[in-house]
């Protein structure tokens, strides 16, 4: 996927370390796909430390490149993990 991040973005990625090929890789191979509002969500699952947590990132689709408007890790999967 062809994207940039937003200012915010930019700086959530660095206030919560997060590493950008990370983010790269859910972006262009992500678990799952959903619309929310008027943005898509695209996550994945993966280890950190042991510990399996959620990335969750915000993309604007709607204009070209697209614009990662928020990015953040949650260990609250069952909170936003789709099963239908």
């Amino acid at each position: 996927m062809d994207f940039k991040l937003s200012s915010y973005a930019q700086k959530q990625l660095a206030d919560r370390g997060i590493p950008f090929f990370l983010l790269e890789f859910v972006l262009n191979q992500p678990q799952q796909i959903y619309e929310e509002d008027v943005v898509q969500v695209y996550q994945s699952q993966f280890d950190r430390s042991g510990k399996v947590q959620l990335l969750r990132g915000y993309v604007n689709a709607s204009v070209e490149p697209a614009v990662v408007v928020t990015i953040y890790v949650t260990s609250k999967i069952e909170k936003y993990w789709r099963t239908e």
